[in-house]
């Protein structure tokens, strides 16, 4: 192994390297018998992100508009909490908030399909304390989405 291919697996992560050793992990989703494309396969992180940042924004007005009537530090306290309500009623009710549905992503509890309100509870209050959705498993689903046995999948 030269320089290059040292650096390169250094860059590139463990995971790559193993694979390149012949390590086969199988597809996102794969061991939760989920499809690898299409719909209801395992939403990739770049749309989870637009979604939350959706959902950020249309709390961050409703707080500015509504509640403050102007920027100031608690608008974003404010935020975080409309944040919080929004996705437990929505992901609760319906399974998805309005930035999942603009991104064609959906909440799915993988023992019954839609997430009842208790699980959206737990799911929301993890996900507003930012830790559990920072880290992840090999299948791309953050802490909170494992402890509420759910799944964001592509509608």
């Amino acid at each position: 192994m030269d320089n290059r291919d040292a650096i390169g697996s250094w860059l590139s992560g463990p995971r790559e390297a193993a694979e390149r050793a012949g390590v086969d992990f199988g597809y996102r989703g794969e061991q939760l018998g989920l499809p690898e494309h299409g719909p209801g396969s395992i939403a990739r992180p770049g749309r989870r992100l637009g979604a939350l940042a959706v959902d950020w924004a249309l709390c961050l007005l409703i707080a500015y508009g509504l509640l403050t009537h102007g920027y100031n530090q608690a608008t974003g306290n404010w935020a975080l909490l409309i944040l919080f309500v929004l996705s437990t009623l929505t992901v609760g009710t319906i399974g998805f908030t309005p930035g999942k549905r603009l991104f064609g992503l959906r909440v799915y509890a993988l023992d019954t399909g839609r997430p009842n309100p208790l699980r959206a509870l737990l799911r929301s209050a993890l996900l507003c304390i930012a830790v559990p959705a920072l880290i992840w498993d090999r299948d791309g689903r953050g802490l909170h989405d494992r402890l509420a046995r759910t799944v964001e999948i592509r509608l």
